[in-house]
């Protein structure tokens, strides 16, 4: 009798979960997109089904119900990311070739004003709780505060490092992985300050960033493999969970409990936060080689990463060269 009880309470318990949480996921669609320039930052636009690929010189605009192409903002120089801002039909750009902000319309996609920030920005975020757009500047190694409404540059906030991948808690505080110390930097978007530095021990080069606003809990994927686990309260790193190589990107979905590590060695594991300091890895999805970048759809759980083919690694180049047109988006869904 005890036997028949536990076994209807596990199925009760299971059967309580989201659907989606349930399933496990696929490499979906590969559609291939061409054109040029390498790829940073992917962005997805929460209800209006459109994903921002920033390509160097230019930011792509695909529609992810037909994954097609509509539309490209073009003449930008060296870019990595994609803020937005759809209460003020507002996107912002980060271009890291001349250390300014490009702000464009989000209807006609058309640009609308340019703004000066720190050197070489990658890195850019809005922040709800302020309504300010933080760059996070590589070689000047801080981070420019500037107001959406506006356009008005508000403050510099020196950062220590080089700063990656950012979140916000969306009340009142900023994270960001500061790459060359290994360590997170907290930033307070009402003193535009940073207040702490937290050492991410066991994690060697932080990029990728998620946070799970409800546990405080951070998600930073680290160059030696790892991902590491942060309690964003008290800064102690609570968990290391094993990934794939070269992750770039991270995210987190509230409705699952599932964090998303994208590494450029085509692997995505999908990791289940049990509890907030423990964590399983409860499947790895193959996708391509190169696929380090990801946005996320929360809604359908769908996740969008990119990459491309590479040709031999010349003796002055820093990575393999692309080869031309073979920039291919991956749609990886649960089954």
């Amino acid at each position: 009798m005890k036997r028949n009880m536990l076994l209807l309470l596990v199925a009760g318990l299971l059967l309580s979960l989201p659907a989606v949480a349930q399933k496990r996921y696929k490499l979906a669609d590969t559609v291939k997109l061409g054109g040029e320039g390498g790829w940073d930052y992917l962005t997805y636009e929460q209800g209006a089904h459109r994903l921002f690929i920033t390509r160097g010189t230019h930011v792509m605009v695909i529609d992810t119900t037909t994954l097609k192409q509509l539309g490209d903002i073009p003449d930008l120089s060296g870019i990595h990311g994609v803020a937005l801002v759809p209460a003020m039909n507002k996107g912002f750009v980060s271009n890291g070739g001349d250390d300014s902000v490009t702000v464009f319309d989000l209807k006609t996609l058309k640009v609308t004003d340019k703004v000066k920030v720190g050197g070489r920005p990658d890195a850019i975020l809005y922040e709800s709780f302020s309504k300010h757009v933080f760059t996070f500047n590589a070689k000047s190694q801080d981070s420019t505060v500037v107001d959406a409404a506006s356009g008005k540059v508000f403050a510099t906030i020196p950062l220590g490092g080089k700063p990656e991948f950012p979140a916000s808690d969306g009340k009142g505080r900023v994270f960001v992985n500061i790459e060359d110390k290994g360590e997170i930097a907290v930033i307070d978007v009402k003193s535009n300050t940073a207040t702490a530095h937290w050492q991410l021990t066991g994690c060697e080069e932080p990029s990728a960033l998620a946070l799970d606003v409800a546990h405080n809990r951070l998600f930073s994927g680290c160059g030696n493999k790892v991902m590491a686990v942060t309690d964003a309260v008290s800064g102690k790193v609570v968990a290391t969970v094993p990934i794939g190589g070269g992750v770039d990107a991270g995210r987190f979905n509230p409705e699952t409990q599932e964090v998303f590590m994208s590494c450029g060695d085509g692997t995505l594991p999908v990791i289940h936060e049990d509890s907030p300091d423990k964590y399983s890895v409860k499947q790895t999805v193959h996708t391509a080689r190169g696929a380090r970048t990801m946005a996320l759809d929360s809604d359908t759980n769908a996740l969008y990463l990119v990459t491309a083919q590479f040709g031999e690694k010349g003796p002055n180049d820093r990575r393999p060269p692309m080869v031309p047109g073979t920039f291919e988006l991956l749609v990886v869904k649960p089954e």
